[in-house]
């Protein structure tokens, strides 16, 4: 790990790079998968060259009748465990070149033997080529909103896009309804089979669950038009860009530090600024040899940082705190998160923590202490 984000080399593609439209709503049965195939019927009726890469109907009678009338590349069907799968023909879309594909799902895993892992790289590949993309996603599977959604809606997550696709994206749709409207879809079997009906409607789908996610939807899409409304106005020179705040994560080996990451992505969003991944390692310390299982989670929690679009920073120094606070000062940092300490309050007392000597040291800073749990694994 030598604590630089390694950034996507995007320098021979720009010019040619697709425009991509990003579909995003509360949860399953928004419309959103509508909204994009009508978009995709309205521009081959002007003309474009649209194209269905991966569309999931789940058997919904609308979604079907939408598909009707445009081109469908076939699925290619890979073999696991002995069992066919089907997935986007990313070749086949490839060799094809439409000026529109349609993409479902974003958020999907692909099955094993795919040529990447998730369905959002193959969308990332099929931009670099010059190929316009619209999708659509449900806000519960950006990484940041994983621990929120985990503990609103009692349910694991498991499939995640990093928010550095909101910011590549050139537009952000929020497609909205009521909640009350939502689940009269549910009720009505628009959404799920009807033997998950009932049970949705007292987890996932309950009115507190939907009205947080929703709330989540509409204000991560008023975020992605704020920034890109700033980006526009200082690259016009409309107005004086104000000096930005920044936002700096202190992470440790600990389990659980992914948490962390999320908080801070979460501020950097709403703030619309950039934002580090800070640690600090003793000069003589190989954590490769002397404590393999923390090296492994360090090398997890640094990539996560880049997938949600800090700036990965590591500071060697025998002193962790001393580190801390030159960094902090020397970027001007004007938030921090910290881990909550794992040591006994006596412990602390005798020997003093890293937060308390922050506190003493950086004025005009808004810190922000989050409780780690372990990990589950």
């Amino acid at each position: 790990m030598d604590g630089e984000t390694v950034e996507r080399d995007t320098t021979d593609v720009v010019e040619a790079a697709g425009h991509f439209r990003i579909y995003l709503g509360a949860a399953a049965g928004v419309g959103k998968t509508f909204a994009m195939l009508s978009e995709g019927h309205r521009r081959m009726k002007r003309g474009t060259d649209v194209v269905v890469a991966f569309v999931e109907c789940h058997g919904r009678p609308s979604t079907e009748e939408l598909i009707d009338g445009l081109e469908v590349i076939p699925r290619q069907v890979i073999e696991y465990r002995g069992s066919p799968f089907e997935e986007m023909d990313l070749d086949a879309v490839l060799a094809r070149r439409p000026t529109v594909g349609l993409v479902d799902e974003l958020a999907h895993t692909n099955v094993p033997g795919s040529r990447n892992r998730k369905r959002y790289e193959d969308v990332l590949e099929l931009l670099d080529a010059g190929i316009n993309v619209m999708t659509a996603v449900n806000v519960q599977h950006l990484e940041t909103l994983n621990d929120a959604v985990a503990r609103s809606a009692s349910t694991v997550i498991r499939e995640t896009v990093p928010d550095s696709l909101l910011k590549r994206a050139d537009e952000v749709v929020n497609v909205d309804v009521t909640v009350d409207e939502l689940r009269d879809r549910l009720r009505q079997g628009k959404i799920y089979a009807p033997e998950k009906i009932e049970q949705s409607l007292a987890n996932f789908f309950r009115k507190g669950n939907l009205n947080m996610l929703r709330e989540l939807a509409l204000r991560t899409t008023a975020e992605q038009v704020s920034t890109a409304a700033s980006e526009y106005r200082r690259n016009q020179g409309l107005e004086q860009a104000p000096v930005p705040e920044k936002v700096m994560v202190c992470l440790s080996a600990r389990p659980g530090t992914e948490r962390l990451l999320r908080v801070g992505a979460r501020i950097a969003g709403r703030l619309a600024t950039n934002w580090y991944a800070v640690y600090v390692e003793p000069p003589d310390q190989d954590n490769r040899h002397g404590d393999p299982e923390a090296f492994q989670r360090m090398e997890e929690y640094v990539k996560l940082a880049r997938d949600l679009g800090a700036k990965t920073v590591m500071l060697k120094s025998k002193r962790v705190a001393d580190a801390l606070i030159a960094f902090a000062q020397q970027e001007n940092i004007s938030h921090v998160v910290f881990g909550q300490s794992a040591r006994s309050r006596f412990d602390i007392l005798l020997r003093g923590s890293v937060l308390n000597r922050f506190l003493s040291e950086v004025r005009d800073v808004t810190v922000q202490v989050v409780p780690v749990s372990k990990a589950k694994r």
